[in-house]
């Protein structure tokens, strides 16, 4: 009984103190002008909300959230991602890339477009994976497999099989 209280304390330290790093870095990064939202706050299946990936296409392809949009980071081009977008500037949008950096930046663009309900996902892909949930690949197939960004970035996801290329 001793052996399980021990187990269950170390992994509930563990993820606080994945938590507490999480939160430490995107301070680190980030300016915080766009709301986090937080992966068990997110309903992929709502219809309204638009879902838009901020990471390279190389990394979509490897494995997205289901029904988002490739926006990219590197060429993100507002005037192109505009036409994607309904007209209604109060739809909620939920940004995300890998850990929540990138898409603070596109976030912040469409913010300044007019855009009243956007987000951010605390965590991105890295910490929707950790939390347990679907990605899927280029043909919207289920994945384990997730674009880990480089070995630097790749230590937060600790769900899933990370792929560099």
């Amino acid at each position: 009984m001793k052996n399980v209280v021990l187990i269950i304390s170390c992994l509930l330290a563990q993820s606080i103190f994945s938590q507490k790093g999480l939160q430490k870095l995107l301070k680190k990064y980030n300016q915080e002008t766009v709301p986090y939202i937080h992966v068990e706050n997110l309903n992929e299946k709502d219809d309204n909300t638009i879902l838009l990936d901020a990471r390279e296409p190389r990394e979509f392809e490897v494995s997205h959230l289901n029904k988002a949009i490739c926006v990219g980071y590197d060429h993100f081009n507002l005037k192109s991602t505009l036409q994607q977008l309904p007209k209604d500037k109060n739809t909620k949008i939920v940004v995300y890339c890998s850990l929540g950096i990138r898409s603070e930046d596109i976030a912040e663009q469409l913010k300044k477009a007019g855009f009243t309900n956007v987000f951010n996902l605390y965590g991105g892909i890295f910490e929707w994976k950790n939390k347990g949930n679907t990605v899927v690949n280029k043909e919207n197939t289920p994945t384990e497999k997730v674009h880990a960004f480089n070995k630097e970035w790749g230590v937060w996801l600790t769900k899933g099989i990370k792929i560099y290329e």
